[in-house]
């Protein structure tokens, strides 16, 4: 087979075999037109740019929820992002939904992430109002990576970056607003699946909770172990959101949880905010960690001329507050800690 024909195949398969609700990669819409990929399909090149973009490189040295943890074991920002990935995967191949977008979306979803996780997001938001990492996600992906030329991803996976994050007390994200496409909405759904597993996984490991603590709603519904839970939130995504592809609804939201199992994934999720993520939030390592993201963000604020270019390029356009916003945002743990160090201590000492 030629080159040239190899991406027509494979958006022949997908007309063929997957199901008809699914997204087809063919005709897919970005940003700024631009020639098709002889091999591969628009979702895999979106896949692929991602996957080469700096801000991917970076998740895995941001928190997904335990600070500066003892141990090699406890999942980071990249860790939970391939978890996602890896559900979204498995529930879109049952339904015959476009994996390859899921995959695109899965592994985007987080990538505006500020270092120290979500505390770290309330922290800039308090500071720089109305800062959200999801918003932030497709920043990165519009705006900042490719030296401020962005990835020009499809319509479809930049809908689903933005749609993918889910207000406190919705498991399923539906109360967020409905992504447009079924790939979306499974990667959305299973955000919620992988984080209230493995954080529960880590905060059993970290001795904050013992599965006896856990709601027994939870344990006799998902499941006593970590595998076991996942598998049970999975099949019933698939069960429950076949009817609904097939039939179509009339909101457009085709993936779902059964009400015995949202339940119980809710009693869980209920569970860990309040004796993990919570605690986790009053604890001092914490609060220092959130100041020290609004006082480097204070800084840059102040002093724009340090913010690297590569961040500084978009400063005519969006303004001080944004730009500072946007670099901190993209930093690592660590080299927040290390800039931190080398911008405040010499400072504390000097008076």
């Amino acid at each position: 087979m030629e080159t040239h024909g190899i991406r027509l195949y494979q958006e022949q398969r997908e007309d063929a075999e997957l199901h008809p609700a699914a997204t087809r990669s063919a005709g897919a819409a970005r940003p700024v037109p631009e020639p098709p990929c002889p091999i591969r399909t628009a979702f895999q090149r979106d896949r692929d740019r991602v996957i080469h973009s700096k801000a991917f490189r970076r998740l895995k040295h941001k928190t997904q929820v335990f600070i500066a943890p003892d141990g090699d074991h406890f999942r980071t920002r990249l860790t939970h992002t391939l978890e996602v990935t890896q559900v979204a995967r498995t529930i879109a191949r049952a339904l015959r939904l476009n994996e390859d977008l899921v995959e695109a979306i899965g592994l985007a979803h987080d990538l505006g992430h500020t270092p120290f996780g979500h505390a770290g997001e309330r922290a800039l938001a308090e500071v720089f109002p109305g800062f959200r990492h999801n918003e932030q996600s497709l920043r990165v992906v519009d705006r900042i990576e490719k030296d401020g030329q962005g990835l020009n991803l499809t319509e479809a996976v930049r809908d689903g970056i933005l749609r993918h994050s889910k207000p406190e007390g919705d498991i399923t994200g539906e109360l967020a607003g409905r992504p447009a496409t079924p790939e979306a909405q499974v990667v959305k759904i299973s955000d919620g699946i992988a984080y209230i597993n493995h954080d529960l996984d880590d905060a059993l490991r970290a001795g904050v909770v013992t599965l006896d603590e856990v709601p027994e709603i939870a344990l006799e519904v998902l499941g006593r172990r970590h595998a076991e839970r996942i598998d049970t939130l999975v099949r019933d995504v698939i069960a429950t959101s076949a009817p609904y592809l097939d039939a179509g609804s009339p909101d457009g939201q085709v993936i779902h949880l059964s009400e015995p199992v949202r339940k119980a994934a809710d009693a869980l999720r209920d569970f860990l905010f309040a004796r993990v993520y919570a605690p986790i939030n009053e604890a001092e390592a914490t609060k220092k960690a959130q100041r020290m993201v609004q006082w480097l963000y204070q800084h840059y604020v102040a002093h724009p001329e340090q913010v690297p270019f590569e961040f500084a390029r978009a400063l005519a356009d969006d303004g001080v507050e944004r730009v500072a916003a946007d670099y901190v945002a993209s930093m690592t743990d660590r080299y927040a800690l290390q800039l931190f160090e080398e911008l405040y201590v010499p400072r504390f000492w000097a008076g």
